[in-house]
């Protein structure tokens, strides 16, 4: 079971510490390599793990996925296809 400290600085991490954080470990990581196409690279990654979670949260109900995302129902199926995470779920 985790204690108090281990539960408090867990909830206390917000999403924009941790990509600010993996995004430093990421350009220290790439050492005198230039980066590039960073924005893509970022999305391709974060954006299917997003898509998972909401459609999981949501039983699969793309209406209400596409809700709580903001986004059109199309423009959900869309996105779900280019992932391919239909297949996935």
């Amino acid at each position: 079971m985790a204690n108090k400290t281990d539960n408090k600085s867990s909830k206390s991490k917000t999403l924009s510490e941790q990509v600010k954080k993996a995004m430093n470990k990421y350009f220290k990581a790439l050492g005198d390599v230039e980066p590039a196409n960073v924005y893509e690279m970022v999305m391709a990654e974060v954006e299917p793990e997003l898509l998972i979670a909401v459609m999981r949260f949501t039983n699969h109900n793309q209406s209400k996925a596409a809700a709580i995302l903001g986004l059109n129902r199309a423009t959900l199926r869309k996105k779900l296809h280019q992932y391919q995470i239909m297949e996935k779920l």
